[in-house]
């Protein structure tokens, strides 16, 4: 097996059990990734690893051929039975390799990003690369009905090669149930996101402004690294000037910690395929306040597990942080179990990776 991906840290942290589960059953797989010193710790599942030249938002033509050349030729080296990749240039490239190679292909579209969000020529170009890229395709995973519907409307895959799974799921034994923290004297609200526009931290910003003009028992904790620099100094302004402690990139362990002593996540995301943070606060027991977008709601059960509020709306999430802040602890307590157990029911990981392993399998 060959799989294909744009960086270290999604495969690590969501898609290692799917590589234990494929060197278990028998089979050798390689990695191709980004060139990374952390690239190492696949070697402890028994995975090998090529590394690859990748930029994940690399635009020069020359450069990104010159990509696609020297990813075909490792395809040609490995000679695997099925190529497996994930997000966009990895399913673009590698759809391309198969067909050229004659390999089996199972891709996974992981979210659709900023490109498919308005009409235009990037969308129209992107549109016609992944009708290239996965015209023969054994199977294509999507993340949500949304984006698969769009796909099938858009003539890039068909109802007999899709399939839609629970994101990458949740690891529950990973991401445990943390008791609820008893009452504060303030509410305690967590975003966990890359600091960029279209992860909703404009809406953040200013639903903060709002909140914080009236009320003095809120606190905002923000964790994730910058992938946009102009948000740094915004970032430090308003930690400046409200209850906003900034954490930066973080390990996931340190995340975990955080979410425990966390009441409520805040993610008001404008687009997503499944959104990872919101299935881990909610395995540990936290409600969420997120985005009424594909990706979002669908981890979500309004006003049972937390609430949804129109993306891009900021009054609407101050409105949605002022709601959680009036309820009685107990009441979030609730919350936060009723997410756990949505999470046990519809986002184990097991399944997603079965899911997997069965698409691969019938590729093969």
């Amino acid at each position: 097996m060959l799989v294909f991906a744009n960086d270290y840290t999604s495969v690590f942290h969501f898609r290692r059990e799917l590589l234990r589960r494929l060197v278990s059953d028998g089979h050798a797989v390689e990695l191709v990734l980004p060139v990374d010193d952390r690239n190492q710790a696949f070697a402890e599942i028994g995975c090998s690893v090529t590394q690859l030249p990748l930029s994940r938002f690399g635009t020069n033509p020359i450069e990104e051929l010159g990509t696609l050349v020297r990813f075909m030729k490792i395809v040609r080296s490995a000679r695997p039975d099925v190529l497996v990749t994930f997000t966009a240039k990895p399913n673009i490239y590698g759809g391309i390799a198969s067909q050229i190679c004659r390999v089996p292909l199972v891709s996974a579209v992981t979210g659709l990003g900023a490109t498919f969000q308005q009409p235009g020529f990037l969308r129209t170009g992107m549109t016609l690369l992944y009708r290239l890229a996965l015209r023969g395709a054994s199977r294509v995973m999507f993340e949500n009905s949304s984006n698969r519907q769009l796909f099938l409307d858009r003539h890039v895959v068909a109802e007999g090669n899709s399939t839609v799974v629970s994101g990458a799921g949740v690891n529950l034994a990973e991401n445990p149930l943390v008791p609820y923290p008893e009452k504060q004297d303030v509410t305690r609200f967590i975003a966990v996101a890359r600091v960029r526009r279209d992860k909703g931290y404009d809406q953040l910003f200013e639903a903060i402004k709002q909140v914080c003009a009236h009320r003095d028992d809120v606190e905002f904790h923000i964790v994730g690294w910058y992938e946009d620099e102009s948000y740094r100094q915004r970032l430090l302004e308003v930690a400046a000037d409200y209850p906003v402690i900034v954490h930066g990139g973080v390990s996931q362990e340190q995340v975990r910690g955080l979410l425990a002593q966390a009441d409520c996540l805040i993610h008001p995301s404008h687009h997503e395929g499944m959104a990872n943070v919101i299935l881990e606060a909610s395995a540990a027991g936290r409600p969420c306040l997120v985005s009424d977008i594909p990706g979002c709601r669908e981890a979500v059960d309004s006003e049972v597990s937390g609430f949804l509020f129109p993306a891009k709306d900021a009054p609407a999430l101050a409105e949605c942080v002022e709601r959680f802040t009036g309820l009685p602890t107990e009441q979030r307590r609730q919350m936060g179990l009723a997410a756990r157990q949505k999470m046990e029911l519809e986002f184990g990981r097991d399944a997603v990776v079965d899911s997997y392993v069965a698409a691969i399998m019938e590729a093969a």
